[in-house]
Parts: C-alpha cells; sequence; structure tokens
C-alpha cells in the first residue's frame, strides 16, 4: 500500500506534504513563501497585489531562499498583468503553478500549459469550477464558506464532494483547515490536499506586524463576522471598532472610503485611472459584479494593508476564516506542517490506515 499522504499534489507540485500555502496579499510575501516550501507544503506568492518590478524582484529573492518549487498568484485583469505573466514563464524552471480566482483565458492556460507550469485557480462555486476545467486548468482549489476574505455561503462539507462530483481533475480542499484532523477528513472525501491562508499568517515568517497577530489571535470564533459593507459583497473579517463603524456607514461612507483607497492604490502602484477602471472592469467581467462593487473590491487590498503591513489595526481590516477563531499560537512554519503531518499520520493509524513517514520529507 502506498503512503495516503503522499498524493498527487505532492507528485506534480514537488513538495513533501500535501498543503498548500495559500497567496495572501500583502503576506505571502517572499520570507513566508521560504519558509512553507523548505517546510515541505508548497507556497504561492502573492503577486496579485504587486506592480510587475516587485514580482520580478519578490520572486527572485524567493528563489534566494529555496531550491524548492513554488508558485505564484495574480489576476489576469490587475495592472501589469501581461508583464507578470511573462515574468512567470521566465522563471518557469522553479515557478511550478499559478493560481488565480478570476483568471486567464484558455489561450493563456495554454501558455502556462506548455510551459510546464500547473493552473490552480481557486473557485467557490461548483459551476466556476466546471467552467475553470472547460478552460484547460489542471487542478481545483475549492473554498468552502468558511473560509477568509470574500467568501460564499456553502459550507466546504457540502461544496467540496459537489466539485469532487462534477469534475475530473484533481481538487484541494480550502476553508476551515489548521490541522492534520483537517488533512484527513478532506482526503477521506477524496481531495487531494489542503489549501491554508490564515493558519499560515499566523506563523513566524509570516511578515505580518506582531500587533496585528495579536489581534488575530484574541479573537474568538465569535469576533469573526461576515460582512457585505466594505465592497457590497459577503467577506469574513474579524470584527473590530472600525469594521464596526463600517457596518453602521451608509453608501456615501462605502463611496468615500472606496475612493481613498484607490488614490493610496493609484500612488502606490503608480497606476492611473484608466488602469483603476480597467482593473475594476475586468472584475466585473468574470463574476457578474457591479460597478460600483468592483471599483470598491479593486481597492480593498489597500485597507487590509493597514493592518497587515502597517500594523495599523485601527484603520485597516483583517481578512479570517472562521478557523481563525481556535488558533492559539504562533509555530514556525516547519513546527506547523511537522505538526500537521504527525497528527495526520496518528488518524490514520487509528483507522487502521498506515502512512509511513517518506524517506527525505522535509
Amino acid at each position: 500500500m502506498g503512503n495516503p499522504l503522499h498524493t498527487v499534489l505532492c507528485e506534480r507540485l514537488g513538495c513533501s506534504a500535501p498543503i498548500i500555502q495559500t497567496a495572501m496579499g500583502w503576506v505571502a510575501e517572499p520570507s513566508l513563501v521560504i519558509a512553507s516550501s523548505n517546510a515541505g507544503a508548497f507556497g504561492f506568492l502573492g503577486a496579485a497585489v504587486m506592480t510587475p518590478d516587485e514580482v520580478r524582484e519578490k520572486i527572485l529573492a524567493v528563489r534566494k531562499g529555496t531550491d524548492r518549487p513554488f508558485g505564484v498568484n495574480f489576476h489576469s485583469f490587475q495592472p501589469g498583468a501581461d508583464r507578470i505573466v511573462e515574468l512567470i514563464l521566465e522563471n518557469r524552471e522553479q515557478v511550478r503553478a499559478v493560481s488565480f480566482g478570476r483568471g486567464p483565458n484558455a489561450k493563456m492556460i495554454g501558455r502556462f500549459k506548455d510551459a510546464g507550469i500547473l493552473c490552480i485557480p481557486t473557485v467557490g462555486a461548483v459551476k466556476h469550477a466546471q467552467k475553470m476545467v472547460e478552460l484547460g486548468v489542471d487542478m481545483v482549489s475549492v473554498q468552502g464558506g468558511e473560509g477568509g476574505g470574500h467568501t460564499g455561503s456553502v459550507p466546504t462539507t457540502v461544496l467540496l464532494p459537489q466539485v469532487l462530483d462534477a469534475v475530473d481533475v484533481p481538487v484541494i480542499a480550502c476553508g476551515g483547515f489548521a490541522d492534520g484532523r483537517g488533512l484527513v477528513a478532506a482526503l477521506s472525501y477524496g481531495a487531494v490536499g489542503i489549501a491554508m491562508g490564515t493558519r499560515f499568517l499566523l506563523t513566524k515568517e509570516s511578515p505580518v506586524p506582531d500587533v496585528t497577530k495579536a489581534e488575530y489571535l484574541k479573537a474568538s470564533t465569535d469576533g469573526i463576522v461576515v460582512t457585505t459593507r466594505l465592497d457590497g459583497i459577503p467577506q469574513r473579517m474579524i470584527r473590530s471598532k472600525l469594521m464596526d463603524r463600517i457596518e453602521r456607514s451608509g453608501n456615501l461612507g462605502m463611496w468615500l472610503r472606496a475612493l481613498e483607497a484607490g488614490m493610496q492604490m493609484k500612488k502606490q502602484t503608480g497606476a492611473s485611472w484608466l488602469e483603476f477602471i480597467k482593473a475594476a472592469k475586468g472584475m466585473t467581467s468574470h463574476g457578474a459584479m457591479p460597478l460600483k462593487q468592483a471599483m470598491m473590491a479593486a481597492t480593498m487590498p489597500m485597507l487590509i494593508q493597514k493592518a497587515v503591513v502597517e500594523g495599523d489595526v485601527e484603520h485597516g481590516v483583517m481578512a479570517t476564516g472562521v478557523v481563525g477563531g481556535r488558533i492559539a499560537e504562533v509555530p514556525t512554519c516547519r513546527e506547523l506542517v511537522d505538526r500537521i503531518m504527525e497528527q495526520a499520520r496518528e488518524r490514520l493509524e487509528a483507522l487502521g490506515v498506515p502512512a509511513q513517514q517518506p524517506v527525505g520529507a522535509a
């Protein structure tokens, strides 16, 4: 019998643990990607909030910090997306996969596949998974309603088997995972691994300031809420004074926040207002999202940046999966991955399924 923890995800992505570190904007920086990849997981660089020059610099930083394969996340509608695609292709020797939400068309997916780069979109609905498979992707990551940030209403335990029944590519489970018990549960459904965001955010190598990590650790499951007041779309966030004020604000307040964040976005990225509008329209074309909502959604990273980059929890927002309500400590990535794999082996052995430590595992 083979090792049930060495799945097709491990074989195709070149990692020793069937665990993906997701591409959180402002969080999935080189330090976290290097640490998670060296620990045996598969790390994704969060390039969706980066300029092409930043992407070039940070891909190089990851390559200097690890010889393990890693992935890059981007959006096809972000400013400079065409240049980012070329940078990914130029680094095909080590960039093993790309991830995206609203992503490339079939032609671009074909370019990645021809270069040996796997396409692994994140989806939150059965129809989106089916559409991505029609376009030629290699795997899909399925995020249930427990996930952080923009989220749907269908829990992972319902959505995951629905997608597994609907597509014929490997499926990765996302939303609500943080330990080895969850990994074994996902594998028992038929998934080939799990993807985790909040759990990797709360590691020592995560670049998030300690003051912000402390806010995450204080949050109970009761203190994690879903709001539509940020950009009109359900998002899961830590409840805070700012979130309470936002909940009480009207449409004018939402527009003012969007314009302020848009100005900051222009200043940091150098994008023109035309590029900003184009990015917003790109979001509408993929999700039937009204332009008003898309414009606010396009500026959301700036509000997240306040908290996770600047440590300003008073004026920023903190996306989290509901699983964040039971995370109580900040391990290293190595400690986290090793512990998850040990817990998974213990659970499998309790069920009568041997799961030996693979030779040479990271």
